[in-house]
């Protein structure tokens, strides 16, 4: 089979290599540049070598006789393309002589070739066969190096192109002559592998001779990525073919366990680079540094960006997706979106990070939105870290700089205003940000920006629509309203003339009932609560009304009251039992094993009551955006305002409610008053 592989593939490669001449000598090359009569040559000589190989054998004398004239024509080629870069003095005297000195070894190595044929002492021959190798080898040595030299002054593409081809041939040489000379000839697997990776040169060729001297080769870096690999494994099988050979030939008896333990070896080993992920992320930063003018693939990156920012639903919710957008550019495992609140910074999600693990600093985080919104730069923390003199230091909240994973803060500027920052993670790879990510990151920022802000103008939107909606059907009651205010205007103006007759006063009986049940119903889509009264404030005893609402929830749990039971605030008793009552409600709807608490408190000019329960609890996220928003309820049949109305009441007495919760661990309201000083009947 291997045989086979031989065959075919230096028969394609002679084929190929043979057209390429062709086309050579009858329309030249798409450059100029490109010497046309020593690249015909070569290309001539190399179908002819092929063809020997295929058509003969490897290790025939014309097969090796025009593997050294193939060395003079890429030589030749070489040295073609040295005069015409135009060195001119002592250096270009010696470059010259340089190449004589490679085409001399390369003659003397196609010399004892020959001298070893038709020596007729085995010993000597076997001799003469090895120095021929190791000159061959030298020869392709010295022929690297004069490329390597001559690639640098080469600015044309497709030039550089038939360079690259000439040095994968020595280099193929060189590992040829080593196998030879450590066994009895190149393993077949490699002379396989050979005329596979001959042929893919001449593909090579083939794109340079079609590039015209101000054309550029695009490579795709997928498949650059995947072409690389693909040839470190075929240099791994190489390596091993070889070394195995030679363990084979100077092993002894124990050949088979050395062979068996380095197989093994140096397999678990290459398994073990290939899982690294700070390795994979070391080799491909190579990679691009090397072989691309730019850092990132910006086709590939921006296509990846918008595909994770606009995934269906059913995948993640859109500020996590936004924060994995931005960290897939840089390869950050996690990240956390902090959006703008007034004049500080707070966090709004994240992405594999613990937001608890980021302490809350109110004062650092409103130096750090100012100076975002101020200068709109992209802060990477780790020079900031090293040097704690830079003014920029100032601005980043010291929990923060602690955290050993905060890596970058990527700004989110909106026409013209700060709406938040994505703060990254460290990569597996922690590198310094170069002029190129600076540009991705801040383009990325301002459509992740504009991405935050169409969505809180969706959710107003929405919110405008439920309003609209509550007040249509706010409509069809009122027109009910007027319905039952006309029959029972009838009744009213209907009375003093009828009232002594019996069939009349039924009617009117009949007529209130249905009105009545009619007004029950309404009152039922409406609320459970009558609407508030309008009263001034007062000094309230808040035990009054703590109890007031334990008793009348009695039937639905346990609610104890706890504290101060001579607490006063100034407040409309009405309103304030209101806001009591939403809230013990809502306690006894969270669940939880234990009773609600109400706990009364005064210190100073201010009192309280808290309302603790130990139910499901609430994240901050749904606090901060969903609690407190007319018409958002976690309930399935809330109308979602009594948070919003409780906290409009107790607002409009002067107070605030605030709230302390944990997702499983419960939750704690405080409706905060000014204190009062009770008058005497009600201190008595």
């Amino acid at each position: 089979m291997l045989i086979g592989i031989v065959v075919w593939g230096h028969a394609i490669a002679a084929l190929l290599f043979g057209g390429l001449a062709f086309w050579t000598a009858r329309r030249g090359a798409a450059d100029g540049a490109l010497p046309r009569r020593w690249l015909t040559i070569a290309l001539a000589l190399t179908a002819l070598w092929a063809l020997a190989v295929a058509g003969i054998a490897n290790s025939h004398p014309v097969t090796n006789l025009l593997a050294g004239l193939r060395t003079l024509g890429w030589l030749a080629l070489l040295f073609a393309v040295q005069r015409r870069i135009g060195e001119r003095g002592a250096e270009a005297l010696g470059r010259t002589m340089a190449y004589l000195a490679v085409a001399a070894v390369d003659l003397a190595q196609l010399l004892l070739g020959f001298l070893s044929v038709t020596a007729g002492n085995n010993a000597v021959a076997t001799v003469i066969g090895d120095v021929a190798t190791l000159l061959g080898m030298l020869a392709a040595l010295g022929a690297l190096l004069l490329l390597h030299g001559l690639f640098r002054g080469v600015t044309s593409t497709a030039m550089r192109l038939v360079l690259v081809t000439a040095g994968a041939f020595w280099l193929i040489d060189v590992n040829s002559c080593i196998a030879s000379y450590l066994g009895a000839g190149p393993p077949v697997e490699l002379i396989a592998a050979r005329g596979a990776g001959v042929a893919a040169m001449a593909l090579l060729v083939g794109l340079a001779l079609s590039r015209p001297a101000d054309g550029e080769v695009q490579f795709s870096r997928t498949a650059t990525f995947h072409t690389l690999s693909l040839l470190g494994l075929v240099a791994y099988f190489a390596i091993t073919i070889m070394v195995t050979s030679l363990i084979e030939a100077l092993g002894g008896s124990h050949a088979r366990i050395a062979q068996t333990a380095f197989v093994f070896g140096s397999t678990v080993a290459m398994l073990t680079a290939a899982s690294s992920g700070w390795l994979r992320a070391w080799i491909k930063v190579k990679l691009v540094k090397h072989l691309f003018r730019h850092r990132y693939d910006y086709r590939a990156e921006w296509t990846r960006f918008t595909e994770t920012l606009g995934e269906p639903k059913g995948g993640a919710p859109l500020d996590e997706r936004l924060v994995k957008a931005v960290g897939d550019l840089t390869d950050s495992p996690a990240g956390l979106l902090l959006v703008a609140d007034g004049d500080t910074l707070v966090s709004q999600a994240s992405w594999c990070w613990d937001a608890q693990a980021l302490p809350a600093d109110d004062v650092g985080s409103a130096r750090l939105a100012a100076y975002l919104q101020a200068t709109g730069r992209i802060l990477e923390l780790d020079p900031l870290r090293d040097h704690p003199d830079d003014p920029e230091r100032a601005a980043v909240p010291d929990a923060m700089l602690a955290h050993p994973d905060a890596w970058v803060v990527v700004p989110l500027p909106h026409l013209g205003r700060l709406t938040g920052a994505i703060l990254l993670a460290r990569p597996i790879l922690a590198r310094p940000l170069d002029w190129e990510d600076f540009d991705l990151l801040r383009i990325a920022g301002r459509q992740v920006a504009s991405y935050l802000a169409e969505e809180r103008a969706q959710s107003a939107l929405s919110e405008a629509q439920r309003f609209d909606e509550f007040n249509r059907r706010f409509a069809f009651i009122l027109h009910d309203v007027k319905n039952i205010v006309s029959q029972l205007s009838l009744v009213a103006r209907n009375a003093p003339r009828h009232a002594d007759n019996p069939a009349f006063r039924a009617d009117m009986v009949a007529t209130l009932n249905e009105s009545a049940t009619r007004m029950n119903d309404l009152l039922a889509r409406l609320s459970e609560r009558e609407p508030p009264r309008i009263e001034a404030p007062r000094a309230v005893a808040l035990a009054t009304v703590a109890a007031q609402s334990a008793a009348r929830f009695r039937a639905r749990g346990a609610v104890v009251v706890e504290g101060e039971r001579d607490c006063h605030a100034a407040a409309d008793p009405a309103r304030l039992q209101q806001v009591l009552d939403h809230l013990v409600l809502n306690a006894l709807d969270a669940g939880g094993s234990d009773p609600v608490r109400v706990i009364l408190g005064q210190a100073g000019d201010r009192a309280w009551i808290d309302v603790v329960d130990t139910g499901q609890g609430m994240t901050q996220q749904f606090i901060r955006d969903d609690l407190f928003r007319p018409f958002v309820s976690s309930k399935p049949t809330g109308f979602g305002i009594g948070a919003f109305e409780a906290r409009q009441l107790a607002q409009a007495m002067g107070g605030t409610i605030e709230v302390e919760s944990h997702p499983g661990r419960g939750t704690r309201f405080r409706v905060t008053l000014a204190a009062a000083t009770p008058t005497l009947e009600q201190a008595a």
